[in-house]
């Protein structure tokens, strides 16, 4: 049977979907469990990692950045990482940096030892996520700019002190309602976290802590500006959910740390 050019040119289109179809399939399903209602996939995730992983996401429905707001949805975690696994999830990631590290470092381990025994399923946190990237770049003296306001960043700095860093310098955008760090430009933040890192005596890494706060398009000039490697809420949190998996892979133009997978 002799096929037209057009003929064979739709049945190669035809294979072509199938197959992109089937990989969409095999991809490893990383549940994020988010402080927000509704949290939609977030595009830093796509931008990074859309042609190696799926997501799909559980809100908690938080309203404040403070410690009250994080209690009225701590309870909600464990019973979203289940449903995460019925989704099909291969793996866990526990966002919102303060929401895991408001009570200390031992009880975002808690909390990470709760999602495992309750689904079976590896997890990390966001807080989690930022540890291992200061650790990974061999951070130990670490200025930090954050969203919050100063009760939370005097739980940030116990908790970072508890995982062994020595904080020189923080300061927040005193933020508390869950939406306002989306508002922040991008210009803004940058500046922001240039200017908390020069008052830092020595630092030898810049944190840039809070999930809601756009980040990725800043990590590689902020270590341009700083000389010093950047790392931040929520591009490292979805690093550590990659690691999670099993896979490393090398995302170039956001700071030398997703640049070596």
């Amino acid at each position: 049977m002799t096929l037209s050019r057009r003929t064979f040119l739709q049945a190669g289109l035809a294979v072509g979907v199938g197959a992109n179809l089937a990989f969409a399939e095999t991809r490893p399903l990383l549940g994020l469990i988010a402080p927000p209602a509704d949290y939609p996939v977030p595009p830093e995730g796509l931008e990074l990692y859309d042609e190696n992983i799926r997501f799909t996401v559980i809100g908690l429905g938080l309203l404040t950045m403070t410690p009250a707001g994080y209690d009225s949805v701590i309870d909600k975690i464990v019973p979203a990482a289940v449903e995460l696994k019925k989704r099909g999830a291969t793996a866990i990631d526990l966002l919102g940096t303060s929401l895991t590290f408001y009570r200390g470092a031992a009880f975002n381990e808690k909390l990470l030892g709760d999602i495992r025994k309750a689904t079976g399923l590896k997890a990390t946190s966001m807080s989690t996520g930022v540890v291992d990237g200061l650790r990974a770049v061999g951070a130990k003296r670490v200025a930090a700019a954050t969203a919050y306001n100063e009760e939370v960043n005097r739980r940030l700095n116990t908790f970072l002190g508890e995982s062994g860093f020595e904080v020189v310098a923080m300061k927040g955008l005193g933020l508390e309602a869950i939406g306002d760090p989306g508002k922040v430009t991008q210009d803004t933040l940058q500046k922001f976290s240039a200017d908390v890192f020069k008052q830092a005596s020595k630092a030898d890494a810049l944190l840039v802590s809070c999930g809601g706060l756009r980040t990725l398009e800043i990590l590689a000039p902020l270590e341009k500006e700083t000389r010093v490697p950047v790392v931040s809420s929520l591009p490292h949190a979805l690093w550590a959910g990659m690691r999670l998996l099993g896979l490393r892979v090398k995302a170039s133009g956001y700071g030398r740390l997703l640049a070596n997978g």
